[in-house]
């Protein structure tokens, strides 16, 4: 055990995970058929001191980017710090903190504050199901008015690695986004199972079935994602030298809380009090001999 508390080991299958409650509930390892998939550092330590950029770790009440500072939403004032280098409020309020560990496969966090003025809880649920693994994440509003909401997974998944995105339209920037996404075309046309290029980081929507395909080729690994949610979007990074890939299914387009306020598609969602918003990932690994052609079609 160390100072951030001790793994939480789960396994079945060819599938072993790790999780680290004490820091966001977090994946720290994904090992598949003895492969690690995910961005798992040598020690604990950088999940503290650099929380953003390894394992996997669930995102609540907002995923990514949104404005720091005073903000009127749903009659009530938000007044989120900035948490990161461009003066952005990022990746919500669960992902650094400890989580409670329920059960086998099942952590939970009670929050709000700190700028955000409503109360509510996280439950995540881990289970491996022979060679899929499910990852289930639960925000319920548990203050007595309505809470604007949204929920994702932040994967890193290490290179190499091939990414096909079955989806018709795109974000191109998280930076800086339009009301509506515009179709894919040329580097943001993600159809075919291949590496990303370099310098990514947008927004996929109005996805197709299956919306992700990923595939390891040193590993002769491949899994297919699907996602369940009453909205679904696919986020993509691929930071320059940084040697592994994010792909983060969650439940609203980039800056969401403007997008709430102006009316725009994509945006939080409205949970009202005692109500819940849901987001189930599944991932199924095969492998990539026996996965046949299984990227996504338009």
């Amino acid at each position: 055990m160390s100072d951030l508390g001790a793994l939480v080991r789960i396994a079945g299958g060819p599938i072993e995970l790790e999780v680290l409650p004490e820091v966001g509930a977090r994946l720290h390892r994904l090992r598949v058929h003895g492969h690690d998939l995910l961005r798992t550092p040598d020690d604990l330590r950088p999940h503290r001191d650099d929380p953003y950029f390894y394992g996997s770790y669930p995102m609540a009440p907002w995923c990514n980017r949104v404005a720091a500072g005073p903000l009127t939403v749903a009659g009530r004032l938000i007044d989120l710090p900035a948490t990161f280098p461009d003066g952005t409020a990022i990746h919500g309020q669960v992902s650094r903190r400890p989580w409670t560990q329920v059960d086998e496969g099942r952590f939970r966090i009670g929050a709000g504050g700190d700028g955000w003025p409503w109360e509510y809880e996280v439950e995540q649920r881990i289970r491996i199901d022979g060679a899929r693994l499910e990852l289930a994440l639960r925000l319920t509003n548990v203050s007595d008015a309505p809470m604007p909401g949204g929920i994702g997974f932040h994967p890193w998944f290490r290179r190499p690695v091939r990414v096909a995105i079955a989806a018709a339209s795109v974000h191109p920037s998280n930076l800086a986004t339009d009301a509506e996404p515009v179709p894919v075309a040329g580097r943001f046309d993600r159809h075919a199972l291949e590496e990303m290029p370099e310098g990514l980081d947008s927004t996929w929507a109005d996805l197709a079935e299956p919306p992700v395909v990923l595939e390891w080729p040193a590993a002769g690994i491949q899994a297919t994602m699907t996602v369940d949610a009453p909205s679904r979007f696919i986020v993509a990074a691929t930071l320059r030298g940084t040697d592994a890939v994010a792909v983060e299914p969650q439940t609203h387009a980039p800056d969401g809380i403007r997008r709430l306020l102006a009316g725009e598609r994509g945006s939080l969602a409205l949970i009202p009090p005692d109500a819940s918003l849901e987001l189930v990932v599944g991932l199924a690994f095969a492998r990539a001999d026996e996965a046949g052609e299984s990227r996504p079609q338009t």
